[in-house]
């Protein structure tokens, strides 16, 4: 009888854990300097990221090595593109840095309170950067 409630304490216990889903990343997130706000969107099954609240929303794309979007604003462009959920992590996706006009090789993943730990990297994961993005509400 004893080891027949432990085992129904540790099941419950197991079950009580939340489990990642795809759509958990969909939703506004804050960068860390505060000056904008990213909305993540699904399409067509990937994961996306479209700027829609800057502190600056005249600010344009200057260092967009395609010298056609150097005149047009970043407000509104759309950073993160294609990302997979493979059932812990978004992956295989890349962003775009507005700030020296590159993009990376990306990969996210949350926290318990919903925030994102987004990790640019040229290669491998080992050699990039992690930004965290804090889940905020926003209305558009």
């Amino acid at each position: 009888m004893k080891k027949l409630i432990v085992l129904i304490a540790l099941l419950a216990s197991v079950s009580g854990f939340a489990q990642t889903k795809a759509n958990d990343v969909v939703g506004y997130y804050m960068n860390p300097s505060g000056e904008a706000i990213l909305k993540i969107y699904e399409a067509s099954g990937k994961y996306n990221g479209k700027l829609v609240w800057m502190k600056n929303p005249e600010k344009l794309d200057a260092k967009n090595p395609d010298k056609s979007k150097q005149t047009q604003k970043i407000l509104g462009s759309n950073i993160m593109h294609d990302f997979v959920f493979d059932g812990e992590i978004w992956k295989d996706g890349s962003i775009y840095d507005p700030k020296n006009g590159k993009t990376y090789d990306c990969k996210i993943s949350r926290d318990e309170k919903g925030n994102l730990n987004i990790r640019g990297f040229i290669g491998i994961s080992l050699l990039g950067r992690t930004d965290y993005f804090v889940k905020v509400n926003f209305k558009e």
